[in-house]
């Protein structure tokens, strides 16, 4: 019993050491503390108050003594008391005793650094804190500036970098939320905080497109430090990094960041598994309301698809923010990125095996919303010149055996996005179409055959074609500004290979009789036969009598092409015989077909309608204007019909030259329509309008003057306009120009746009105006888009035609309204020539407003 009672007492011994020891511990700490506070209440009474240089820098070093300063060394109770409970408040206390006459106190470069210190080597999360909220809550003066100088050391001197550093080793120690969130906000808002305060005094440092530079480089050398803390077994976090990232980009400034960023993480994570695991890891980590902004931002910022994977890694399959991003808002939702953007998106789509079923997935998306006719009506053409072109990258991508999988649902997607391309009136959207279709089919089916359409290459259609037939494996590395293509050098033996190919003549053997007088005859002079002309086996008919029975007659070919080069002539010199038959030969030519080739029959054909229109305009535009809305009429014929109204009304509104026999016929500048040519540009015509109403000031004239003459359109103008808007809202069984036939509606409406621009100040003009203004009202709402430019040209001619003053008298009621309209189309409408069209009538609005200097539209 006794050896046990021993034992016991032992036992009991140690526990009241132990507590003894606890309690002198606890007690010491507490009297360090105590030793602390005095210091610091002492230190910040003297600042307060004392004005003696020596006092207040004793105090300072008093104070310095707890970061490590001079002097005997601090405990570590003493240096975490000082840290966590009294530096805040303590450079809180040194800011806000700040007076212009420090400076005077303060000498020496060592007493200004000594002040200068207490921010620069403390903890960099409160001094930047104290800095930034001092800044905020300070205005004009020199505590300000004295701050400012403060916190650009604080940078320059890696401030930032310390400061997420200690982020980021208390992220790991589960550190407080509340005060890495306040962190978060100065570090990204700090250029905007130091502009609204500093104004036109800012530091170029504080500058955005010199800050994020920097914010970038202090990232990396964070991660430098985490790559060396992992190395060396401790943990560490980069989700505080993450949100710097992420924050910085929702904010706009991803090029100036990730500008930098992204060269330091493609040159590390290129023989580095860990920074490659880092840089995974930090755009994984960044919270999803910002992961859109980053992605678009290394999107855009990486030279190519091969890099995009090595910074993003399969970050489209972990996320599923991400995953949208990538997959739907990028390529369906937006459209204002380069065609690059797309080539580095959809190659990093196709690079991992993982990702592929994506690329297909979003190969069939962009084929449905393509051969959406919903899509085609409402959306942009520049979307969806965006959606072909995105389109044609994941063709060349894809793999026979996947195309194979889904071959008849591509089929059924080109058959449909084909056939609402080719219904558009929009001449761009139709080559669109056309060029897909084509692209769909050769891979759909690469033995059998393929579409073929006809159109004239441009730019655009050459770099749709050139996305198809480039090669995956040479999409890895873009042609972008600032990269460096990787390919080899040239050999000296390849490159005397390529500069030993000779021509062939050059390369002949002399010794094998080559006969190099094959080409003297090259040296005779050719027969000048520019003044030659065709000889014709037919003589041209003399009256016109004899052209319409040429027309109607049997078929004589020679005869027939001789009367179409000859019919304009006849018409215009003999007008007394072509007012006779003016109607009966409208109505052949009209109706007119082309036997055999002619060169420049439809043009030939339309010029003599013309001459009729213009020489007999009452009957001819009678017959023409209710033909128009009969039966057994083309859709062809219809548009011919307007073609010729239109250039009727031009010819009829142009002055009179003094000296008939002058009289040359040349090609109106208003073109119209004829086969399947471009829609006419009638923003010309409402610029040379607005240009021939512009005053300019001269010393001289600049030009000779035209000659005067009366509006011959004037007094027949009704003829040609009326009737066109009578029946518009009609239908009948092979017409409707409220359904399908929107085409023909949209000619409508850039006709009577033409006839009311050529009658100019006419006495009808009012009435034509309000009409035509009544006309745009109804169908304000079309879904077409060339309509509505109809619509948009038929008001600017409305304001160009009709005096201000009668505007403002007969139709103010109806602008009003149209204005509302107008502002509505410029903010809204997906097309663009609608909206630039809308906005050039505003402003026409504008200058009659000033004009009359008034405000009658509102």
């Amino acid at each position: 019993m006794t050896p046990q009672w021993n034992g016991g007492g032992g036992w009991r011994e140690r526990r009241l050491l132990e507590a003894g020891r606890r309690l002198q511990v606890t007690r010491r700490g507490e009297m360090d503390s105590l030793q602390v506070r005095r210091a610091v209440l002492e230190a910040n009474s003297i600042l307060s108050s004392s004005k003696d240089n020596i006092q207040i820098c004793e105090a300072l070093l008093t104070i310095k003594r707890y970061l490590g300063g001079t002097g005997s060394p601090p405990s570590v109770k003493e240096k975490e008391e000082f840290i966590h409970s009294h530096f805040t408040t303590f450079l809180q206390c040194l800011i806000s005793n700040l007076t212009p006459d420090w400076p005077e106190l303060f000498q020496s470069d060592e007493e200004k650094e000594l002040w200068d210190s207490f921010f620069l080597e403390g903890p960099a999360d409160q001094s930047f804190m104290v800095l930034m909220d001092s800044v905020i809550s300070t205005g004009p003066s020199f505590r300000l500036n004295k701050v400012t100088d403060v916190l650009e050391q604080f940078l320059r001197r890696g401030g930032l970098s310390s400061l997420m550093w200690e982020v980021c080793k208390q992220q790991s120690q589960a550190g407080s939320l509340v005060l890495q969130e306040a962190l978060l906000n100065k570090v990204v808002c700090l250029p905007d905080h130091l502009a609204n305060k500093l104004r036109e005094e800012n530091h170029p440092i504080f500058f955005p497109q010199n800050y994020f530079p920097l914010l970038a480089a202090e990232i990396v050398q964070v991660l430098e430090r985490i790559s060396e803390s992992l190395r060396g077994g401790l943990d560490c976090s980069v989700s505080f990094m993450s949100q710097v990232l992420g924050k910085v980009c929702v904010h706009g400034r991803q090029k100036e960041l990730l500008s930098v960023l992204v060269l330091h993480l493609t040159d590390r994570i290129q023989s580095d598994c860990i920074w490659q695991r880092m840089c995974w890891r930090l755009i994984e980590g960044v919270p999803d309301r910002w992961m859109e902004a980053v992605i678009c931002g290394f999107v855009q910022a990486v030279p190519g698809p091969a890099e995009l994977f090595r910074l993003l890694g399969n970050l489209v399959v972990k996320s599923k923010k991400a995953r949208f991003v990538m997959t739907q808002k990028l390529l369906l939702l937006q459209y204002s990125h380069p065609t690059v953007v797309l080539q580095s998106l959809i190659g990093y789509l196709a690079l991992d095996s993982r990702q592929r079923p994506l690329l297909i997935k979003v190969l069939k998306e962009l084929l449905e919303t393509w051969g959406s006719s919903s899509a085609v009506k409402h959306s942009p053409v520049e979307q969806q010149l965006y959606i072909s072109k995105a389109i044609l990258i994941c063709l060349s991508h894809v793999k026979d055996a996947e195309i194979e999988s889904s071959r008849q649902e591509l089929l059924i997607n080109m058959m449909e996005g084909m056939k609402c391309h080719l219904d558009s009136n929009l001449p761009r959207v139709r080559h669109l179409g056309m060029v897909v279709a084509e692209s769909i089919s050769t891979r759909i089916t690469p033995a059998g055959p393929a579409l073929k359409f006809q159109y004239e290459e441009d730019e655009e259609i050459r770099e749709l074609k050139s996305l198809l037939t480039q090669r995956p494996e040479q999409a890895l590395v873009r042609d972008l500004p600032g990269t460096v293509r990787n390919t080899p050098p040239v050999t000296s033996s390849a490159r005397a290979k390529l500069n030993a190919k000779p021509c062939l003549a050059s390369s002949a053997d002399p010794g094998k009789g080559v006969d190099y007088d094959l080409d003297s005859d090259d040296d005779l002079v050719p027969y000048d036969m520019s003044e030659d002309k065709e000889l014709r086996k037919s003589k041209a008919p003399a009256y016109i009598r004899d052209c319409i029975e040429i027309l109607t007659g049997p078929e004589d070919a020679d005869r027939y092409e001789a009367t179409m080069g000859i019919l304009e002539t006849l018409i215009r010199r003999n007008t007394a015989a072509a007012r006779e038959v003016s109607v009966e030969l409208t109505k052949v030519l009209l109706h007119l077909e082309e036997k055999g080739y002619i060169e420049g029959f439809a043009w030939l054909r339309q010029s003599a309608l013309v001459a009729l229109a213009a020489t007999d305009p009452v009957p001819v535009s009678r017959f023409l204007t209710t033909e128009f809305y009969s039966l057994n009429y083309s859709l062809r014929q219809r548009m011919d019909m307007l073609d010729v109204l239109a250039r009727a009304a031009q010819e009829l509104s142009r002055p009179v030259p003094l000296k008939p026999e002058l009289q040359t016929l040349k090609q109106p500048s208003v073109q119209m329509l004829s086969g399947n040519g471009p829609p006419p540009d009638w923003r010309q015509v409402v610029e040379e309008r607005i240009k021939s109403k512009t005053r300019r000031f001269a010393k001289g004239p600049s030009r000779a003057e035209q000659p005067c003459a009366p509006n011959t359109f004037g007094p027949v103008a009704g003829h040609f306009f009326f009737p066109l808007l009578q029946n518009f809202d009609r239908s009948q069984a092979t017409f409707d120009l409220l359904g399908d036939d929107h085409m023909v509606l949209g000619r409508l409406a850039h006709t009577l746009a033409v006839l009311m621009y050529f009658a100019v100040n006419t006495a009808v003009a009012a009435v034509m105006g309000k009409a035509l203004l009544e006309f745009v009202w109804t169908l304000r709402f079309h879904t077409d888009a060339y309509v509505r430019q109809g619509l948009l040209s038929s008001v600017s001619s409305t304001l160009l035609s009709i005096p201000a003053e009668r505007l403002l008298e007969d139709l103010a009621e109806e602008l009003l309204e149209t204005q509302a309209w107008l502002a509505d189309v410029a903010e809204q409408d997906p097309d663009g020539d609608c909206r630039s069209l809308a906005l050039q009538n505003l402003l026409l609005m504008e200058n009659l407003k000033k004009k009359l200097g008034t405000v009658p539209f509102e």
